[in-house]
């Protein structure tokens, strides 16, 4: 087994140079969008799927019309709503195909990518740039410690952990009032 240790601190760096290399306003933009939205729709495919739905969750528990496309109670978007999406690689061909349905019925769409060049990026409303390599990169001498797209993945969870941190000083939200809509079911 190779070092832990070791391991840990170079995701960690990885980590930590994806958080540096973030374009300035990006987040508060993507806080902006959120805010502003009437209702917010999300999704992303795989992995980049799951870290989607841990923030539709955080969403929904800071008070927001939040749902993860594919779910039952998924309402339809139009003007005034927003849908959130990932496409690390820039381009999955669900996603595009949301993307095109969401701005045909007038809602804004923001994408969440390694790739701004990519057609999903391109076609969005609102970009946000995280610089990390995804399953479509990492064959390059310069490939992550982690596999395949985790570090595009691990920084999306610590990123929309950081956009849930000013989304909750921007709504007045408090740890009660979170807490408060979180399931007793379990």
């Amino acid at each position: 087994m190779q070092d832990v240790s070791a391991l840990a601190e170079q995701a960690l760096s990885e980590l930590r140079a994806v958080a540096r290399g973030l374009l300035p306003g990006q987040l508060d933009a993507a806080a902006a969008a959120i805010v502003g939205a009437r209702r917010i729709a999300l999704y992303g495919v795989g992995r980049e799927g799951l870290m989607i739905k841990a923030l539709g969750m955080r969403l929904y528990h800071l008070g927001l019309d939040a749902h993860v496309v594919g779910e039952m109670g998924t309402p339809p978007l139009g003007p005034g709503d927003l849908l959130l999406v990932s496409a690390g690689p820039g381009d999955f061909a669900t996603v595009a195909a949301l993307v095109t349905i969401a701005h045909k019925a007038g809602a804004k769409t923001l994408c969440f990518t390694a790739q701004r060049d990519g057609p999903v990026p391109m076609a969005c409303d609102l970009v946000c740039l995280v610089p990390a390599q995804t399953m479509a990169d990492d064959r390059e001498s310069s490939a992550s410690v982690l596999p395949m797209g985790s570090l595009y993945e691990g920084a999306l969870f610590l990123l929309f952990e950081l956009l849930v941190l000013d989304l909750h000083a921007r709504l007045g939200e408090t740890p009660d009032s979170l807490r408060a809509r979180h399931t007793n079911l379990e």
